[in-house]
């Protein structure tokens, strides 16, 4: 987006470039990628930039309040209710899509997640591009995807006490179900990496008492960085050596409460420039006459599982009355076409604002981002199979 470098780089940019940079971070990681990784950085702004950090720490602080925090308890299912819940997450994520708005790029709400995103592939991405353009005249900076004052080294600490905290990395654990199988699976190994913790599926745990052991010699699992999607383990009714109501000796990150605190449940709680009007489906007092503007959204989905950017009234009446507190209306956002690809065809940005808290903080940290490039109807992946400069990518600005 930042006209210093869109022309210079997409002028230098060919596929040799493409695949080196895809071959090298496969090879830094040791694995293959299940997702596309986009041809491009993002570069961003400095006026952008900053509208993203303001928005983001404001609606992090608004969702952080704790009149809006007991109101948004309430989505939190007793059967998965965990005990030990903290006052705040240890990840959250602020998702942006960016749009036009009086001849300038600014960001709208999305979506809001109390739960880890790609911590660590996207200091391995931004690695992976810096080497890239350091080879492209006109490019060769020190390019950051970091904020609140973070350099490559800061974060990395920052990161290390966010999912390791005070124990050994032995002790503790990346949780996900069959983690090889997963689309994320390049973080668990840039995890591992740069933090030393494997990924463990929980199913391979052993309980006794209070306490969770991994492996054959029964290393005590202490701290679990928090990675299982709910809607994975309740569709595939997966069986666990655990109940999540069980009292644990052991540290969550995040705890997974926040999976259903801080959701798309909490959009229709905050109030500012940057978020779209949304409303529970249970709390309509009518439906629109016009649904042009709107999509339909399920609260608690992955990937945009489940969301109808056409809704129609009936599709609205047809939710069970027992289903509909699960449901929101939210104003339609229109992407803009913020990059221009090398072929003169349009790409739409949603940038993630990742934020970290170490046990000891106080609050969320604004620490880095993660970038979705999109030339299809929707954002997820699997919307955008059939096109180029789409995909995976991280937000990147010149320092020093």
């Amino acid at each position: 987006m930042d006209p210093r470098f869109r022309p210079t780089f997409n002028h230098q940019i060919t596929p040799e470039r493409y695949d080196w940079y895809r071959n090298e971070l496969a090879r830094r990681l040791d694995c293959t990628f299940e997702f596309r990784l986009a041809e491009t950085p993002v570069f961003l702004p400095d006026d952008l930039r900053q509208r993203l950090v303001d928005s983001a720490n404001a609606i992090v602080e608004q969702i952080s309040d704790p009149a809006r925090l007991k109101a948004m308890k309430a989505a939190i299912p007793e059967r998965w209710n965990t005990p030990g819940m903290d006052a705040l997450p240890n990840f959250a994520q602020v998702d942006f899509a960016i749009v036009s708005e009086g001849g300038r790029l600014v960001p709208r709400l999305i979506e809001l997640q109390g739960f880890p995103s790609l911590t660590a592939l996207q200091v391995m991405q931004r690695d992976a591009w810096n080497d890239t353009m350091d080879t492209m005249p006109g490019l060769a900076y020190e390019w950051s995807c970091w904020f609140s004052g973070y350099d490559r080294e800061g974060f990395l600490q920052l990161a290390k006490e966010t999912i390791v905290g005070k124990h050994d990395p032995s002790e503790v654990i990346l949780m996900d179900l069959d983690p090889p199988r997963q689309k994320t699976y390049p973080d668990f190994a840039a995890t591992k990496l740069l933090f030393d913790v494997d990924a463990v599926d929980p199913t391979t745990l052993t309980k006794r008492g209070k306490r969770l052991f991994r492996g054959g010699n029964g290393i005590q699992v202490k701290r679990i960085y928090n990675r299982v999607v709910f809607d994975e383990l309740i569709q595939k009714d997966v069986h666990l050596p655990f109940d999540y109501r069980d009292e644990l000796d052991v540290e969550w990150a995040p705890h997974p409460n926040w999976y259903w605190v801080w959701s798309k449940y909490s959009l229709p709680f905050l109030d500012h420039p940057s978020v779209p009007r949304a409303a529970f489906v249970s709390q309509l007092e009518r439906v629109p006459k016009d649904l042009r503007g709107y999509v339909l959204k399920p609260l608690f989905s992955f990937a945009g599982g489940g969301v109808n950017v056409e809704p129609t009234s009936k599709d609205i009446d047809a939710i069970p009355a027992g289903q509909r507190s699960a449901w929101c209306l939210q104003e339609k956002i229109e992407y803009a076409p913020a990059i221009q690809a090398p072929d003169g065809g349009g790409v739409k940005v949603e940038i993630r604002m990742m934020f970290l808290r170490p046990d000891d903080e106080p609050k969320p940290i604004l620490a880095q981002n993660l970038i979705r490039l999109s030339r299809g109807k929707m954002l997820g992946v699997d919307f955008n199979k059939d096109f180029t400069w789409v995909g995976s990518s991280v937000g990147l600005y010149p320092v020093g």
